[in-house]
Order: structure tokens, then C-alpha cells, then sequence
């Protein structure tokens, strides 16, 4: 089963028509073509989707994505050697990087919405999920006017602070809002009792629940704070080219058996680096996507 999802670079690629290389100042494809190397973002700490393990490794259900966007590229640009340079980003840095060139595509698990698409570009959707809030169990709050009045964390430059503090408005809630630099730093808060609550993706608190030493200690919440919104690979903005070359080559995957494959060793199997499984079965909304690959626009 994992033999297919580790067969990142032997997929057959068909390049997309779209015109030739010299065209706009934004062209990612020209740069590419002429340095012979890949600017790719990633995350520290934002498994199953990137990663870098104790040994150095970078990968996720997001990176294998994108290796097979890179060796889309290589063959695209009929390139003998693509040689991929990795860029640590965070939620705070990750639009920076882009815009600014030092990344081509960022492959972790940042949400696509309208907002965001003023200023970059997404791929076809890879996932979805909504904003929750985790809590200590032994602080027994069951749901959002349960935090009314306490303290809540949320990483700075994430949609979910932005949610978290329109629903503060909106219900009155009183919550006093702390920013973090990072969501791990989020996550140290609740631990230690200094927030009662951290809101984030509801995937990305599970993964991190169940990395912790004793994640019976730890609540997810069942209300959310937001309908369920993709995910998309980041790429520069009005950079259609190099969008297209991308979305070709996720589309083959996504409409294959290896998607299956892919999802099933991050998301259904043990990760390093410590055996963690989120046990998580493909969802119904996620399958259509898969099926039929196309822009999020909403």
C-alpha cells in the first residue's frame, strides 16, 4: 500500500498547453528554468501535512503533493536535474516568502479563502477542515461561552485569531485574545494553564493532542468556529502559468488510485517520527474534491 505513495517521481506527466516561457516579470517558471531550482515552504511542526523530523527529514501529506508538482515541473521545463531548495515558514511569514519570491510554492496547510487570494494564488484543494478550540478536560468547558471571560490563544496570521475575535465581538464574550508567534507556543499556554483554550484548524489540534505525552489530558471541541474551508498550495499571485503546471499534476494524482495511497500513509497509518495515527478515514466532502478537481472560489 505505502509502495505506491513513495513512488513520488514515477508518474507518468502530460504537460498542460499553455504558452511559452518568457511572458511576465512574475514568471516562477522562467526562474525555475534558469537557476534549476525550486524554492519549496514548509513547516517545522504541522504534521500530517509538513514536518521536519528529528533527523532532518522534511515531509508530510503535503510534501509528497508536492513532489509530485516538482517532478511535473522538471519534466515540463525538460530539465535533467531540478534540484529543490526547502524554506522554513511559519503562519506569520508564509504570505512574505511568497510575494517575495524566496518561496515558488509553500506545501503545508494553509487555508484558501477570498481574502487571501488579493494577494496570492491557491492550488486545487488537498483538504478540509474547520476552526475548533482544545481545552484541558479538567477545566470541564464544553463549548464557546464556556470561554467567556477567559483567556484563548491563537497564532498570529492565522484566519483563526481573525474568527476568534469576530465571534468575541459579535457575542460578547469578553475573551481576552492572546496572539502567539507560533502554534506550538499556543499549545504551551493551555498546557500550562495560562490560556483556558487555543484555537485552530481541528485537524491540526488533533495532531498535535495526540503528540503530546498524555493526550487523554486534552479536549477537542465539538463547536466550531467556522464552516469547513480547503486547503490549497501557495503559489505568487496572477502567476497562471505556473498555476496551471501545478494544478495538471495535481489532478492526475487526485483522480487516481494514489491519492488513496498518499492519504492513507498520513492520515490512516503510523508517522514518524513517534508512531503517531490520527485514524482518520477520507471524508465524503473531501472524495468529490479528489474527484473533480477545481478552483475553490468561494
Amino acid at each position: 500500500m505505502h509502495k505506491l505513495a513513495i513512488a513520488v517521481l514515477s508518474l507518468a506527466w502530460i504537460p498542460p498547453s499553455v504558452p511559452a516561457l518568457a511572458q511576465e516579470t512574475n514568471n516562477t517558471l522562467k526562474k525555475i528554468a534558469e537557476t534549476h531550482v525550486i524554492s519549496v515552504g514548509y513547516r517545522e511542526a504541522e504534521p500530517p501535512f509538513s514536518y521536519k523530523t528529528p533527523d532532518g527529514q522534511i515531509i508530510g501529506f503535503s510534501m509528497d503533493l508536492c513532489n509530485h508538482v516538482v517532478e511535473a515541473v522538471r519534466q515540463y521545463l525538460k530539465l535533467d536535474k531540478l534540484s529543490i531548495d526547502y524554506v522554513a515558514a511559519t503562519s506569520a511569514t508564509r504570505f512574505v516568502l511568497v510575494k517575495s519570491g524566496k518561496i515558488d510554492i509553500e506545501c503545508a496547510a494553509t487555508t484558501n479563502n477570498a481574502e487571501r487570494r488579493k494577494i496570492v494564488g491557491f492550488s486545487y484543494p488537498h483538504f478540509t477542515t474547520a476552526t475548533q478550540f482544545m481545552t484541558r478536560r479538567q477545566d470541564d468547558i464544553i463549548n464557546l461561552q464556556g470561554l467567556a471571560g477567559r483567556s484563548v490563544a491563537a497564532a498570529s496570521g492565522t484566519v483563526n485569531i481573525d474568527q476568534l475575535n469576530a465571534i468575541n465581538r459579535v457575542r460578547q464574550l469578553n475573551i481576552g485574545v492572546i496572539p502567539t508567534k507560533t502554534n506550538s507556543e499556543a499549545f504551551d499556554l493551555v498546557t500550562d494553564g495560562r490560556a483556558s483554550a487555543f484555537v485552530w484548524d481541528g485537524i491540526l489540534l488533533a495532531a498535535m493532542i495526540a503528540q503530546a505525552p498524555d493526550p487523554s489530558k486534552f479536549a477537542l471541541s465539538e463547536e466550531m468556529l467556522s464552516p469547513p474551508e480547503p486547503y490549497g498550495l501557495l503559489m505568487r499571485h496572477g502567476d497562471e502559468e505556473f498555476r496551471t503546471v501545478v494544478n495538471t499534476a495535481l489532478k492526475q494524482v487526485f483522480t487516481s488510485s494514489e491519492i488513496e495511497a498518499i492519504y492513507s500513509k498520513w492520515f490512516l497509518s503510523p508517522i514518524p517520527p513517534d508512531g503517531m495515527n490520527l485514524n482518520l478515514p477520507m471524508s465524503p466532502t473531501l472524495k468529490a474534491a479528489f474527484a473533480v478537481p477545481t478552483d475553490y472560489l468561494e
